[in-house]
């Protein structure tokens, strides 16, 4: 075979004629929200780039020092996991990717049991499990997978109004939330009861029950203040400056020091006092060294995935995927939104990610599968609406 004539074949099979797995999932994917996402990991790379020195100047001592750009290079090294992993998940079909996410939200939920027994303890919070390079937050990987489960059982209301889906699904968030509270994991905890209500609207539950869930909501809040020490502390700190705040106040004071446009690539000082560069405070070494201005296209970029994905799902008439792709982008937002709420002071401190911007293997990994999973219930069939009848003319009649 000639060199023409293979290269003839290899374009036909990317051609819209191609049924094959690769073929499908290159018409069928919403490429704007994976040029999104591609725009979101460069800048990620770029600011773990920037905060990569003063983490490992913070984590540097005991006899050990790491190199300056020690977190990039760690970073680099999880994105080879994390894409192939977005990618291989987004190629699921919509009956695969909602048997998987059952499935592994059964597992993660058994090892959320298994923290508190097993778990390994950093910073005075036991919530990972594993030693060394190994170590997982089964919190951050259950959140998807917790979502799509919760839609299922939600969108099963639609085939028999009699099944006590909202019961069940109260019972499962209220255990999560009680083994996040556990650990402790404030921040966590919230997405998860924010992600269910949200859920609950979205399935059409009745407007008064959803003010009396609110109205408990409220007074959950006000229990824990009393009750829970790591929320009383986090709120005495954000609304009356009590305890430890110079977190929240470093990490304001470092984004606003670039001013508009920054102090340049490498050039932030401030960023050097901060306790978590390169992960929870990342969005301020942003500000310090590319500008408000960019912190400003950064949430314009995470406000834009949303809305695509919530746009998209005007069209889609199957209750399940509009529950799981609207809860999937709205945990991302929340998680993006308060993150960057934290940086800026208006929110107390959480030890939230930033989505794809901040460093870490688990986190990157987890967020990954998530955005596979919205990316494989966002797909469509160019096909599916072209009648079987229509014949394409070639050459005069």
């Amino acid at each position: 075979m000639s060199t023409n004539a293979v290269q003839a074949n290899k374009a036909a099979r990317l051609g819209r004629s191609d049924r094959s797995a690769l073929g499908r999932w290159f018409w069928e994917i919403d490429k704007l929200l994976l040029i999104l996402v591609a725009v979101l990991i460069s800048i990620g790379l770029i600011a773990v780039a920037a905060a990569s020195p003063a983490a490992a100047e913070r984590y540097s001592g005991g006899g050990i020092t790491f190199p300056p750009l020690y977190h990039f290079y760690r970073q680099l090294f999880w994105l080879t996991l994390a894409v192939p992993v977005m990618i291989g998940v987004s190629m699921l079909s919509r009956p695969m990717a909602r048997r998987l996410s059952i499935l592994g939200a059964i597992v993660f939920t058994i090892l959320l049991f298994l923290v508190p027994l097993i778990g390994a303890e950093v910073n005075g919070a036991r919530r990972w499990i594993g030693v060394g390079i190994s170590q997982f937050q089964p919190s951050e990987f259950l959140k998807p997978l917790y979502i799509v489960a919760i839609a299922w059982l939600l969108s099963l209301k639609e085939k028999d109004a009699s099944l006590p889906m909202v019961p069940l699904t109260a019972v499962i968030t209220g255990v999560i939330a009680l083994l996040l509270m556990q650990q402790p994991n404030f921040g966590e905890t919230i997405i998860f009861v924010v992600a269910w209500v949200l859920l609950l609207t979205l399935s059409g539950a009745p407007m008064r029950f959803l003010y009396v869930l609110g109205a408990a909501g409220l007074a959950a809040i006000v229990l824990a203040y009393f009750f829970y020490d790591v929320a009383r502390m986090r709120i005495d700190g954000f609304l009356f400056s009590e305890g430890d705040t110079y977190q929240v106040e470093a990490a304001l004071s470092t984004l606003t020091a670039g001013g508009l446009f920054g102090a340049g690539p490498g050039a932030g000082t401030r960023k050097f006092s901060l306790p978590e560069p390169h992960t929870d405070y990342i969005f301020s070494v942003i500000g310090e060294e590319f500008g408000i201005i960019a912190c400003l296209a950064i949430a314009i970029l995470y406000m834009t995935i949303v809305a695509r994905v919530l746009i998209r799902l005007l069209h889609e008439e199957d209750k399940f995927v509009v529950l799981a792709a609207a809860g999937l982008v709205c945990q991302f937002g929340l998680q993006a939104f308060i993150n960057m709420a934290v940086n800026v002071h208006i929110a107390p401190s959480k030890g939230m990610t930033l989505p794809f911007i901040s460093y870490g293997g688990s986190s990157m990994i987890a967020l990954s599968m998530g955005f596979g999973l919205l990316l494989a219930f966002t797909r469509r069939n160019p096909f599916l609406h072209r009648s079987p009848y229509v014949v394409k003319r070639s050459g005069p009649r």
